[in-house]
């Protein structure tokens, strides 16, 4: 077993994905007209699509953290005919995420995996913000099971950056190859990794890998798991 389990946070953990279908929804519902009646698959994948564009605008410091917010809101108003201010698209978002905080969890095989992996040393590395990143994880119970929290908005770079793993292994006193890291993005998560020295696991939840991911995957020595009921066996 290794010394040291890194995780992914968002989709790997925390159930993100549900949570957010969940509460765009409820959001939706409450704000009535065009937008409660609209097809809610595609407005959810819409939702999704503004959070990978202007998030990653984020992390590479084109936006800040709150900017990313108003344009995620704006983005998703426009084609009904909504214009938002700074005021306005701050208080859309914040609606918005009393419903995303209500139904807050962890995936089911979350802590079932943790138990196996005893006693290995178990963290996180998140792209995001430190405080947002920890009421998730305090308002799920997992800290408990934690020793250390890295997010890139407290140490100044983001995952694949090979320096976000080293400060991770440092922080736990480990060399790279004492480390292991699973997320469910393959570049972002088990690729930056495993350049970074650790052992990078890619856990593909909803089996969408094509052939090709699957061989770069391969190409990189990246395990492909479906669970993390799978993790323990993996490592062992």
């Amino acid at each position: 077993m290794a010394e040291v389990v890194l995780f992914d946070l968002d989709d790997t953990l925390f159930a993100h994905r549900e949570s957010v279908e969940a509460g765009i929804a409820a959001h939706r519902t409450t704000l009535g007209g065009a937008l409660a009646a609209a097809d809610h698959a595609a407005e959810f994948a819409r939702w999704n699509e503004l959070e990978e564009l202007h998030y990653h605008r984020y992390l590479s410091g084109e936006l800040d953290f709150l900017q990313q917010r108003r344009e995620r809101a704006r983005g998703f108003v426009a084609p009904h005919g909504f214009s938002l201010d700074d005021d306005a698209a701050d208080a859309w978002f914040d609606a918005y995420l009393v419903h995303y905080r209500a139904t807050w969890a962890l995936h089911d095989d979350v802590l079932p995996c943790l138990a196996a992996l005893r006693p290995a040393r178990v963290g996180v590395i998140t792209n995001g913000q430190l405080d947002f990143q920890q009421a998730k994880i305090d308002g799920t119970g997992l800290g408990a099971h934690l020793e250390h929290v890295i997010a890139s908005g407290e140490v100044g770079v983001s995952k694949p950056d090979p320096r976000i793993f080293a400060i991770a292994c440092e922080m736990f006193g480990v060399s790279a190859d004492e480390a292991v890291y699973v997320g469910d993005r393959l570049h972002t998560d088990a690729i930056g990794a495993a350049r970074s020295g650790l052992l990078g696991v890619w856990l593909d939840r909803r089996d969408a890998a094509s052939p090709t991911e699957r061989a770069e995957a391969a190409a990189e020595g990246v395990p492909v798991i479906r669970t993390l009921a799978q993790l323990p066996a993996l490592l062992a």
